[in-house]
């Protein structure tokens, strides 16, 4: 018996790679430090003693919790109800930097006409390969969005923060291929000289990348990682709906921006809510979604990763959309309230910032009759240290 708890206790010690006592009782060394591992990516946090990594720090706003996708048969969540408030669509029109005239469709939240002291923030929503602005408001089962009704039925359930959402057309400008560092593609260009300015100036928008968020499918999706990656100084939030970059672009999108995924402002500061990607199981885009994932989650980047039942289509887009609309613009770092925010901030939703670590905490129970034993300094009297967060 003893030497059955001698050896899990080995176990345990060269699973946290400390130093044990082998059975020839000699001491196994620590491995050599590398100089790249002084660091953890994506955070800048030096490594903790004797082989444990440094706890990781919370972001720079509360981190939401990520809401269940509606089923993929649900038709509900996007259907016009008479008995819900009407945001409205319209289309307006701006003047490119290249002096092409170009549309894009603007989705104002409920109650815009009526509270015209109220400044709204901004999803800049994007379409796909082939499509332009018009397809995240048709309400063509097969090949639109309906985000307007997803949006006025969260919004009006408690559920989302009244934002303005901007279509822009980027057929012609939207492209695969990562941007090299420093150099802002024609797609970004356009955002930050035409499509930005000239919402905030004819809106009631709110300035500051706090209150843009960025969101894309398929081809829609580059634009949110080549432009919003490039320009966290612009973007606090991204989401990726079923794209992912080619297996030809994988070595360009990790050496173009790995500046940006290690600089440890990237998660602190930057990224208020962790980056989002989703695809479906059956996704033409699924494998490349995981490969890009796989190169934020070495860098240490947070990020929400769904995989879904369903492929490339438009009944998981209105389902990411769904879900994604219900964490975006979170308030401050500690949840502090709109008025602390600033006047004029359109309200979020009652309990909309509450923080994971808000939940009640809850014991954990054992159904095991194994009766653990106390073991010196340990505390099992239901502190902190021996509960779990819900």
């Amino acid at each position: 018996m003893i030497r059955t708890e001698w050896c899990a206790a080995v176990a345990v010690l060269a699973a946290f790679g400390l130093p044990h006592a082998s059975a020839r009782g000699a001491e196994r060394p620590l491995p050599s430090a590398r100089p790249e591992a002084a660091t953890r990516p994506g955070t800048g946090t030096p490594g903790g003693g004797r082989g444990f990594p440094a706890l990781p720090k919370p972001g720079p706003a509360p981190l939401p919790i990520l809401p269940a996708l509606p089923r993929h048969d649900d038709t509900a969540f996007y259907a016009r109800v008479d008995s819900v408030p009407h945001g409205k669509v319209e289309q307006a029109t701006y003047k490119n930097y290249a002096g092409k005239d170009k549309r894009l469709h603007v989705y104002l939240p409920p109650g815009y006409d009526r509270n015209p002291g109220a400044r709204y923030p901004v999803l800049y929503l994007n379409h796909g390969g082939g499509d332009d602005d018009s397809k995240w408001t048709s309400t063509d089962t097969r090949g639109g969005g309906s985000a307007q009704y997803i949006l006025d039925n969260l919004i009006t359930a408690g559920k989302a923060r009244p934002m303005i959402v901007v279509m822009p057309d980027t057929r012609g400008i939207a492209a695969p291929d990562p941007p090299a560092p420093g150099a802002d593609d024609a797609c970004t260009q356009e955002y930050l000289k035409d499509i930005i300015p000239f919402v905030e100036s004819r809106y009631r928008a709110r300035p500051g990348r706090e209150n843009r968020a960025l969101a894309g499918l398929s081809m829609g999706g580059f634009v949110v990682m080549n432009t919003g990656l490039s320009r966290l100084d612009t973007f606090g939030e991204l989401y990726v709906y079923s794209s992912g970059y080619f297996p030809d672009r994988m070595q360009a999108f990790e050496e173009n921006f790995k500046a940006v995924l290690a600089d440890p402002r990237t998660n602190a500061e930057r990224l208020r809510v962790p980056f989002y990607m989703a695809q479906g199981e059956t996704d033409i885009a699924l494998r490349n979604g995981q490969n890009t994932v796989s190169v934020l989650n070495r860098y240490g980047v947070r990020n929400f990763w769904v995989l879904s039942s369903g492929g490339h289509e438009w009944a998981n887009w209105r389902r990411y959309l769904h879900q994604t609309a219900q964490i975006m613009f979170p308030q401050g770092a500690a949840g502090a309230s709109a008025a602390a925010q600033g006047s004029g901030l359109a309200a979020a939703p009652a309990g909309f910032d509450v923080r994971r670590e808000g939940i009640a905490r809850g014991r954990r129970r054992s159904s095991s009759p194994i009766r653990a034993r106390r073991r010196p300094g340990c505390d099992c009297s239901g502190s902190p240290a021996a509960t779990g967060t819900a």
